[in-house]
């Protein structure tokens, strides 16, 4: 975990050195070890249909195949988190599990450091996830692992809609999961978190191509690149939703949006947090913390394999009152 110290309110963004091996994911995280298939097919048959030798040793799936990953998906939320049933729209975001999961244990970290190293557990820690889409994925994971309760939101109401087909069919998960509409696109917390409402930690994945000839550009590459440089045959539940996946000026823009509503509402969440995709995004990003005048900012560097994301959350609480329990404070 990476810190920036603060020197008279100015953001110094010196990075010390993280704790934890590059390519691995968090220690609690279940995907660490290479997938077992048959523990998995038996979780979920339909799955087996997918399952092929892979060149070097075991088992494995054609991972340019949005099928084969949906079911592969559908089949690590059941062994794993309990999920009975799982599916998505055509078109929309299939997420990967182990990288979702990683975001969840490490910001689980975060607010242990304010209980003496003992993760918070149980629903009165509410945590709210902006574009939760319709996979639903970190309250699903979330509240199998630790117990919070989680508020949804997202400004695409089929996507609110499905994902509350899927809490109606996974009920254990379900009585701890909330899904609100946000009824404008330009709004983050506004329309959506109610008068008095408080939450110990925010995430967002948030879109992270400036328009959508550079989604789409994007997609095609990832799958090209899963597929060995062939073209795809299909984009379907693989690429994502224009909302999930472009708007206007990238991440960085959108997180911004994020950091300007935070310093309205500074006593909404303990903890605010974002994946930021693009190294590149990290100083526009930086610079607007420091401008706002957070008490605290992390960058947390996660690996899945090669591939590399980061996790920057801050807060406007001193390090003395982190520790009030979510649910007791007020706005």
């Amino acid at each position: 975990m990476r810190r920036f110290p603060h020197n008279q309110g100015r953001l110094k963004t010196t990075p010390k050195k993280t704790n934890h091996t590059k390519g691995e994911l968090h220690p609690r995280n279940p995907h660490r070890a290479p997938y077992d298939f048959p523990q998995l097919i038996k979780s979920c048959p339909e799955l087996k249909q997918f399952v092929r030798p892979h060149p070097i040793a075991g088992e494995t799936i054609d991972f340019a195949d949005p099928e084969a990953v949906k079911t592969l998906n559908r089949a690590l939320l059941k062994f794993h988190y309990g999920v009975t049933h799982w599916d998505i729209p055509n078109g929309c975001l299939c997420p990967p599990i182990p990288s979702r999961a990683d975001y969840l244990h490490y910001v689980a970290d975060l607010l242990a450091e304010s209980a003496a190293g003992v993760i918070p557990r149980g629903p009165a820690v509410k945590v709210l996830d902006i574009g939760v889409g319709a996979n639903c994925i970190y309250p699903l994971i979330g509240t199998h692992e630790y117990g919070w309760h989680f508020v949804g939101t997202d400004i695409d109401r089929e996507s609110v809609n499905w994902t509350n087909q899927l809490l109606a069919a996974n009920p254990v998960h379900g009585k701890k999961i909330e899904c609100r509409h946000q009824p404008s696109p330009d709004s983050i917390f506004k329309n959506v978190v109610k008068s008095g409402e408080t939450f110990a930690l925010s995430l967002c994945n948030p879109p992270f191509h400036a328009s959508p000839a550079e989604a789409a550009a994007g997609t095609l590459r990832k799958l090209k690149n899963l597929g060995g440089g062939k073209p795809p045959k299909t984009i379907l539940n693989f690429g994502g939703q224009s909302n999930e996946l472009w708007c206007q000026g990238g991440e960085a823009a959108f997180i911004r949006r994020i950091i300007v509503e935070s310093t309205a509402r500074p006593k909404l969440c303990i903890w605010f947090t974002t994946l930021v995709s693009k190294q590149g995004s990290l100083p526009a990003i930086y610079r607007e913390l420091s401008r706002v005048g957070a008490t605290d900012v992390r960058t947390i560097v996660m690996f899945a394999g090669q591939k590399q994301s980061r996790i920057v959350a801050w807060t406007f609480f001193p390090a003395s009152e982190r520790d009030v329990p979510a649910g007791s404070r007020h706005v």
